[in-house]
């Protein structure tokens, strides 16, 4: 097992959260637009190369929090338009997420049978 990375990817996936926790904490941002604001951020440093290099020193670290989302649509449109021309800038995301998006709809609807639902008042 190798620790390096361990340590890597605590060290990084840990800084985003800390990131995000002080945006809740001392923000008036709600964590929605935190969420939306993470993913484009991963796009954004994807698309200027600074992402990438990230991903290859943390591994799961960088690729796991929500940035690691937006990276992952990036990424799936770069190879598409390679392959496809114009036509993948249209589907390499959906097709590059799809099966995070699907086990993110699956295990939320397994969620919603097992959880006892009522009025938060």
């Amino acid at each position: 097992m190798d620790w390096m990375m361990i340590l890597k990817a605590f060290l990084v996936g840990g800084g985003i959260c800390v990131i995000g926790q002080l945006l809740i904490d001392y923000t008036a941002m709600t964590p929605a637009r935190i969420l939306v604001l993470f993913v484009t951020m991963g796009v954004a440093l994807t698309a200027v190369g600074l992402y990438e290099p990230l991903v290859q020193f943390a591994g799961g670290g960088a690729t796991v929090p929500l940035t690691g989302f937006g990276y992952s649509l990036a990424k799936g449109v770069e190879e598409a338009v390679k392959e496809q021309g114009l036509i993948g800038a249209l589907t390499g995301g959906i097709t590059a997420t799809a099966g995070g998006v699907a086990a993110s709809i699956f295990l939320g609807f397994l969620c919603a049978l097992v959880a006892k639902s009522g009025d938060k008042s």
